[in-house]
């Protein structure tokens, strides 16, 4: 987890933590530490200023102290990992008074004093010479103004998975429903990319729906499929905006989990690079798990799409939100390792808003939910209704 929030104060809510936590991800990714952990500490003046007391040996209570992990104990400690900058810690009630007298909204201040403070986390010091302070002022500057640049500016996506009307259609052996037609009516309702998994047995989805839906999709085609040659081909000659490579076995009913890319580096690599050649991204369905996640990026991914099946499958509220967190440290991690990331499983219309709301994730595939409440509501509708939650996540 590269950042951890504390909250010790009783007016800070969670959409403002959840912007200090977007702050601080940027920040140590833009000062090229990405897989370093912070603590940002959110405070009172009172506990800030017993702090001062006891280390600084100062009466009253400053904006902003940062600690260095480390400092001044032995040296064995740089070898812990992950490693560990240190804290920084923030007085709210000063950065809420700053923000007032500078004529500036309390998240900018708090911006400031995350960037001022991990700075002095690396090093940066303004109090040891004049130099020193004009250096860390400019570099300052140049990571606030590369803050606003980062900042996220596009919502979250949906895709609508049709593979389940190709099911329908499948267990009668006939021509309808199409899958075909249900995708144009998802693009129609909103969606903003079509999903299709093209499987070995061809249990659902056939070629002739990938070839008519590569002439058709308006938005964007992401063909879902196993690391096989027969498939691998096929995927190249019609050459899909995006390929999400996943685990498949014959006997499940749908998949049952991410890819090992650890224990098949070499595998997928090679299929990596042969979409490459071709400007085919590529995507790993993978577990929210970190050595899964370093994998990937070393073998060459775009995106890595995060399992949420056990999210959505957690049977209490504190599993759930257990799960929910890896989730999102996965995310962050992926992210700040450049990588584009996407999720999916299990999603339905109680429990999307939350990973919706996740500001590295891109976009949702979600299919078996929304073919379900098609049955009783419409495509149409189930369509909108979903592409509302996602546009308007919420936070955990």
């Amino acid at each position: 987890m590269p950042v951890e929030l504390i909250n010790q104060h009783p007016q800070v809510n969670a959409s403002l933590l959840n912007h200090c936590r977007k702050t601080s991800l940027q920040i140590i990714r833009l000062c090229a530490v990405p897989l370093h952990h912070v603590n940002v500490v959110l405070t009172t003046d009172g506990k800030m200023a017993e702090l001062n007391s006891h280390y600084r040996h100062k009466e009253g209570a400053t904006n902003v102290l940062s600690f260095p992990f480390g400092d001044g104990e032995e040296s064995f400690l740089d070898s812990i990992s992950p490693p560990i900058l240190g804290d920084v810690v923030i007085s709210y009630d000063r950065a809420v008074e700053e923000a007032r007298l500078s004529g500036i909204t309390s998240e900018q201040r708090l911006d400031w004093l995350i960037v001022h403070g991990v700075l002095h986390l690396l090093g940066y010091d303004h109090e040891r010479s004049e130099k020193d302070a004009a250096v860390m002022f400019d570099k300052e500057q140049e990571l606030l103004s590369e803050l606003k640049i980062h900042r996220r500016i596009v919502m979250p996506r949906l895709a609508v998975n049709v593979d389940h009307v190709a099911t329908i259609r499948q267990a009668r052996g006939i021509e309808e429903p199409d899958p075909v037609a249900a995708a144009a009516i998802c693009e129609l309702a909103g969606a903003k990319g079509i999903v299709v998994h093209l499987r070995e047995d061809r249990r659902h989805i056939q070629d002739r729906d990938v070839r008519i839906l590569r002439e058709t999709v308006k938005t964007r085609l992401n063909l879902e499929m196993g690391a096989a040659k027969e498939i691998i081909n096929f995927a190249l000659e019609i050459k899909p905006d995006l390929v999400t490579l996943v685990p498949e076995k014959r006997l499940e009913l749908t998949t049952e989990g991410g890819l090992d890319v650890v224990s098949q580096q070499k595998k997928l690599a090679k299929t990596i690079d042969k979409m490459a050649k071709a400007s085919i991204p590529v995507s790993l369905f993978i577990d929210p798990d970190s050595s899964q996640i370093k994998a990937a990026n070393e073998i060459g991914a775009t995106f890595v799409e995060l399992h949420t099946g056990r999210y959505a499958d957690a049977e209490d509220e504190a599993l759930r939100f257990e799960e929910f967190e890896m989730i999102r440290t996965s995310a962050e991690e992926a992210h700040l390792l450049g990588l584009r990331v996407n999720a999916g499983h299990g999603l339905n219309y109680v429990n999307t808003a939350a990973i919706a709301a996740l500001d590295p994730i891109e976009e949702l595939s979600i299919g078996h939910a929304i073919i379900s409440r098609a049955v009783f509501s419409g495509l149409d509708l189930a369509v909108r209704d979903m592409c509302a939650i996602v546009e308007n996540g919420s936070y955990y």
